[in-house]
């Protein structure tokens, strides 16, 4: 049997992504009509023999995920369960706080994912490549090809064909073309390391003066601690895959991810692709629309947009390359690209939202795009524009570049300016 962990992080990570987690766990937040999350429990659902999939994280227990995780295994049929840290414990340390409960049942092999990617996660390729090409206990990193301007992006791995013979964590010079994509395939066998590096950090922590010396020591990081000391010991493997592969860090990947995973609807789900239909929108490229919404049959949409549940697009309204979130409201005649529109907002009559593309290389569809933060040098660096929940944007303002927060009575355009 199989089992799958997904690491979800907490509350005090995913700062770039602000404002829009404010509203919502990063997690949970909604890229081509799902949360994040679901894209990554689809994938491991469909993995022969996979029995479960664990949460791990620091987020409180709250209604929102508990129904999310319910309304999952419903429709998947498989168990779903989440495991709360008592404190950020790393990449490594998580798992092994719950390493009882990821061995409960002796799964002969796990899945590690990280939640802030987006992928075609190809897990069961990766079952067989560690089948055929590494020892029985290896481990295997899921890898992908780095464009040369993205060199900070993540990890980089040195290999020998399969084998990883050197492993350095964001390298300030060149390494490798490879990056880590933060999806793993461990056996049992890596909680022997781990503790390893565990009681190393206990031993340590004897020699200094006692401050919560226990997190300390738990919290592991899996690519620093562990998978350097693997590294040329024929342990560690890489599976290099050429499907796509992007981190969603920024509220400016989110848009990239909906793009990726839109353009793979073509083959997981066609169903949540929108088509042109007589009495229905103009549909350019590919765009996924909730059943609830409500769309004038003179609005364009795409491509690469996503519209929430209980959206309300009036007459001859153009959105594109955007995400129009939960309750939103675009009157007559608005504009709305490389944007996201943020949940039971309005955009007035005429008024144009727009923000620059963020993509690293539109002509390539597995480009990898770097995840700025909204501040660099004291100055704002948006480049899509983000509406908060709640914002109105009145008619015929223009608003370029800009984070909108709501409690601000808009008159004129704006550009790049968060406003609150």
């Amino acid at each position: 049997m199989l089992k799958a962990v997904i690491l979800i992080g907490g509350p005090q990570k995913g700062t770039r992504f602000r404002p829009l987690s404010f509203e919502v766990p990063k997690p949970l937040f909604p890229v081509a009509g799902v949360p994040i999350l679901q894209h990554h429990i689809e994938a491991c659902a469909k993995v022969p023999n996979m029995k479960e999939i664990l949460l791990i994280g620091f987020y409180q227990p709250n209604e929102e995920l508990t129904r999310f995780m319910c309304n999952t295994q419903q429709e998947l049929k498989i168990s779903i369960r989440y495991l709360q840290e008592y404190s950020a414990l790393g990449t490594g340390g998580g798992i092994y706080h719950f390493r009882d409960q990821i061995v409960s049942g002796s799964p002969e092999a796990f899945f590690v994912l990280n939640a802030d990617v987006c992928s075609a996660f190809p897990l069961t390729e990766m079952l067989s490549f560690q089948k055929e090409h590494g020892e029985p206990n290896s481990f295997v990193i899921l890898g992908t090809t780095s464009l040369n301007h993205c060199f900070t992006l993540r990890s980089r791995l040195l290999m020998f064909f399969i084998q990883v013979l050197h492993y350095v964590e964001k390298p300030s010079t060149f390494v490798s073309d490879i990056i880590n994509c933060g999806v793993y395939l461990f056996t049992p066998d890596i909680f022997q390391h781990i503790g390893t590096v565990f009681q190393k950090n206990q031993q340590d922590m004897l020699l200094e003066e006692p401050t919560n010396g226990w997190h300390r020591a738990e919290a592991i990081r899996l690519e620093q601690d562990i998978f350097t000391a693997l590294a040329g010991q024929g342990k560690l493997y890489v599976y290099k895959t050429l499907s796509f592969w992007s981190q969603i860090k920024s509220a400016g990947s989110a848009i990239y991810a909906s793009r990726l995973y839109l353009n793979q609807y073509h083959t997981t789900h066609p169903e949540r692709l929108a088509s042109n239909k007589e009495g229905g929108p103009k549909i350019s490229g590919n765009v996924y629309i909730h059943p609830t919404a409500n769309i004038d049959p003179t609005a364009t949409l795409g491509p690469n947009v996503s519209i929430g549940t209980g959206v309300t697009i009036g007459a001859g309204v153009r959105v594109r390359e955007s995400i129009i979130l939960h309750g939103a409201t675009l009157q007559d005649h608005c504009c709305v690209l490389n944007s996201v529109v943020g949940w039971d907002s309005t955009i007035g009559k005429w008024a144009r939202v727009e923000g620059t593309p963020s993509d690293p290389n539109p002509n390539d569809p597995y480009a990898k795009i770097d995840s700025e933060t909204l501040f660099r040098d004291g100055k704002l660096t948006p480049s899509i524009t983000i509406l908060g929940c709640n914002v109105t944007i009145p008619s015929e303002v223009i608003i370029l570049n800009s984070i909108v927060l709501p409690h601000k009575d808009l008159n004129r355009g704006f550009k790049n300016q968060i406003i609150l």
